[in-house]
């Protein structure tokens, strides 16, 4: 039973080398995303909010309007951290492509205009990180890594699972091949709790990202391409955004998705206090009518079933930022694990591939040996 497992994980591993280091690595550089924009350009990312007060919502869309007359926005990111700049989603008249703009909400000034979504360091890596590069059929082929990520940790967990009683024993005078086997133990049943976590939340993301994808072009038909706005402009953003704690206690928005094709409405995502860390910022949800600004629906994540809530959870499981610093320097060190358990792991792969090929090499000799000593 181990025999098979052994070479089940072995082969997982060999096949998800690359492509897994490619994802963990990138992975643990984002958990730190914005600290790396801010050291890049403070300028663009961040504002300074003391003693100033936002602008309306209905202001801020027209500076955007007017900076931009060629773009139509497609949402708009306000930040719980009132030093961080919006960020304004776009996409260009005649084109289906999303871009982003970064506006200082407190003078109404575009702090930078509408650039593509991977022009950037951190949103390059973020697109390597979900798609290896390769656009929504990239988001299948790392969910298959995902999976075997998760498959990778399960197998490890049934092969150690007596760790517990050398836990923490590195044999540092052995050969080196124990010393490494002591490492990738101790490294895998330290990481792989948080590994399969990772695992599970991104596979989950990206095959329900990808099956949505599927089924909205199933017919064939192209993404829309932006022709006009779709929306009733003498609606008053701010008015609307004002409606949601009415709808939903204690409501603060963190995101408003626009209608950027038709039949979409204007949904204003948002948080509630719960006392759950693990609840996201954009847990809870109010939607209204893009016409005629007539309330639709609320969602409040409070009523929400365990199920919703377990899913809603996966946000900052996978972003490990639900305990402030503490949880996304874990997170960030856990993800590097891989490259150390890939180290570890190829070595006594290798070396016992090795050992296998030198014993076959001497049993054939000594069968050479005794047939030509009976002839």
């Amino acid at each position: 039973m181990n025999k098979t497992l052994f070479k089940l994980h072995s082969w997982m591993a060999l096949a998800a080398f690359v492509p897994l280091l490619v994802i963990c690595i990138t992975g643990s550089i984002l958990v730190f995303k914005h600290e790396i924009d801010t050291m890049l350009a403070p300028d663009l990312v961040r504002v300074d909010s003391a003693g100033r007060e936002r602008l309306s919502l209905d202001a801020l869309e027209a500076s955007m309007h007017k900076n931009f007359p060629d773009y139509e926005v497609t949402g708009w990111a306000l930040f719980q951290d009132g030093d961080r700049a919006d960020v304004v989603y776009t996409m260009q008249y005649g084109t289906d492509d999303w871009t982003f703009a970064l506006m200082d909400q407190y003078s109404g000034e575009p702090l930078r205009g509408p650039t593509g979504l991977t022009d950037d360091l951190t949103n390059w890596l973020l697109d390597l990180h979900y798609t290896l590069l390769l656009g929504d059929w990239g988001m299948l082929i790392t969910s298959v890594f995902s999976i075997l990520l998760c498959g990778l940790g399960i197998t490890g967990f049934i092969l150690y699972r007596k760790f517990w009683k050398n836990f923490f024993t590195l044999r540092w005078n052995a050969r080196m091949i124990v010393y490494f086997s002591d490492l990738h133990k101790m490294t895998g049943i330290i990481g792989a709790p948080i590994l399969l976590i990772l695992g599970f939340t991104g596979a989950w993301w990206n095959i329900t990202h990808f099956a949505h994808e599927v089924a909205e072009h199933a017919d064939g038909h192209e993404h829309y391409k932006m022709a006009e706005r779709l929306y009733n402009d003498d609606l008053s953003l701010q008015q609307l955004m004002d409606d949601t704690g009415n709808r939903i206690q204690n409501f603060e928005t963190t995101y408003i998705s626009f209608p950027w094709e038709p039949g979409a409405n204007f949904t204003f995502w948002g948080d509630v206090p719960t006392g759950n860390p693990l609840i996201s910022e954009y847990a809870s949800n109010v939607t209204y009518n893009a016409q005629s600004g007539e309330h639709m629906l609320s969602y409040d994540i409070r009523d929400a079933d365990l199920g919703a809530v377990i899913v809603d959870s996966y946000r900052r499981l996978h972003f490990g930022n639900f305990a402030g610093l503490v949880s996304k320097i874990l997170w960030c060190v856990i993800g590097l694990s891989p490259l150390l358990l890939s180290i570890t792991g190829v070595y006594i792969w290798y070396q016992r591939r090795e050992k296998r090929r030198n014993a076959r090499v001497k049993r054939r000799a000594k069968a050479a040996a005794l047939t030509g000593a009976t002839a």
